[in-house]
């Protein structure tokens, strides 16, 4: 059984409408200012799998509603900045689209996880010409939106091979060195965004 039912086709036709967007605003963004309003960007569909287990993790039944309505990443985007204001203007340009609605922010940029993590996450409600899993027309279907510096992005993968491809004996110590690091990378992003603004002044 799909999942996603009928409505898979459109989340590729989202996922690829809103990548080519997002692309087109850092191009027109670099024409203006000549820089990168960010380094990498990323989309997937979740896999079928995943989002089986995420609705039997939460005890809701295996059907499209429970995958595009009770749970909102079933596309997900992750936008992968140089500098942490680029995050808020990405931020900025996303929800001036017309057809795109912001329902949900978090800001672990200004408070961090508890573990050092520092993100920024969107879910945004994006509208369609074809129906969605509730029958309306225009139809409307979630993305979620994740936005982090280089940085953090690069400490998150690491954190990640580590702590979920080992059996790890001393999980105390190993979280309490990982956020040590992530504050040491927070730091550091801060100072970049600082020299970044004097060189901005000098010239």
């Amino acid at each position: 059984m799909n999942i996603y039912g009928d409505f898979e086709p459109t989340l590729h036709e989202i996922l690829d409408n809103l990548m080519t967007r997002i692309n087109d605003l850092n191009t027109d963004y670099q024409n203006q200012y000549h820089e990168s309003l960010f380094e990498h960007l990323n989309g997937r569909i979740k896999s079928q799998d995943s989002m089986k287990q995420k609705c039997q993790k939460k005890n809701l039944p295996l059907t499209p509603y429970s995958a595009l309505r009770e749970n909102r990443d079933s596309i997900g985007i992750r936008i992968v900045c140089n500098f942490i204001d680029d995050i808020y203007t990405c931020i900025d340009l996303l929800e001036q689209m017309s057809d795109i609605q912001v329902i949900k922010k978090k800001d672990y940029i200004t408070n961090a996880k508890a573990n050092g993590y520092r993100s920024y996450h969107l879910i945004l409600a994006k509208t369609v010409d074809g129906p969605d899993v509730d029958g309306n027309r225009p139809g409307l279907f979630y993305v979620e939106v994740q936005l982090r510096t280089i940085a953090i992005d690069t400490w998150a993968s690491l954190e990640h091979e580590m702590k979920y491809k080992h059996n790890i004996k001393n999980p105390e110590l190993i979280g309490k060195e990982l956020k040590r690091v992530a504050d040491e990378l927070a730091s550091c992003d801060v100072s970049m965004q600082t020299i970044r603004q004097l060189i901005r002044e000098e010239n």
